[in-house]
């Protein structure tokens, strides 16, 4: 009696799990492992920034000037959760400096800035938004490293800015960010101008905004 009994419950255990097999399976679907990784690569344009001359004489505004041009770079992040992304930006922009009420007038020279920040973006939930769009806020810190022939410096920078995430699947989409990056001048930094000139720039932050976009890759 007893061996027929454990038969029959092994047997009814067993058509159990043979009807609830399906269901496992349909739950797995609907909640498929969680992407952690984001991977983007962009090309963007930057503005032009301003360093101001010290000293000066009253009434005047002498500075150097880094010319608007476009830039590129990548990033990588990682999600601690589904709403919220920390990336580590590699950013590069190709430009010239030149200046500005600095007699005698300096050649115009190529520079390159070379930008380090670590990015934190939150997206918040929007109700009336489709699920594929994802809007975001950011903010920045990092360092700015620009260097030419008589340029040369790294200093501490920051930024505040947001966009918007367009994912086309779960594994693909592309980005569009704007931010305001300010960068410190001080301490002060020499430029030489050539012909024995030698001026000083810093004193304040200097800033420029950047509008890029690109592809990304989430794994």
């Amino acid at each position: 009696m007893t061996k027929r009994l454990i038969t029959a419950f092994v047997c009814a255990a067993m058509v159990y799990l043979i009807a609830l097999l399906p269901v496992l399976r349909a739950q797995q679907q609907a909640e498929p492992k969680p992407l952690r990784f984001d991977v983007t690569a962009y090309m963007g344009y930057r503005t032009s920034m301003s360093f101001p001359v010290e000293p000066h004489v009253t009434g005047t505004n002498p500075r150097v000037v880094l010319d608007a041009s476009p830039s590129y770079g990548v990033s990588f992040g990682v999600r601690p959760r589904e709403e919220d992304l920390i990336e580590v930006r590699w950013a590069r922009q190709d430009s010239y400096v030149h200046a500005e009420d600095i007699t005698p007038q300096p050649d115009r020279q190529r520079i390159i800035l070379d930008q380090f920040h670590g990015d934190f973006s939150h997206e918040p939930f929007v109700e009336e938004w489709p699920s594929w769009a994802k809007p975001f806020v950011l903010a920045s810190v990092g360092a700015t490293h620009v260097s030419g022939t008589n340029f040369n410096f790294s200093r501490f920078s920051f930024g505040i800015g947001g966009g918007i995430r367009l994912y086309a699947s779960r594994h693909f989409g592309f980005k569009i960010q704007a931010e305001w990056l300010p960068v410190f001048a001080d301490p002060q930094v020499a430029f030489i101008c050539g012909g024995g000139c030698i001026v000083h720039v810093g004193g304040t932050a200097a800033s420029q905004g950047e509008v890029f976009a690109g592809p990304i890759l989430r794994f």
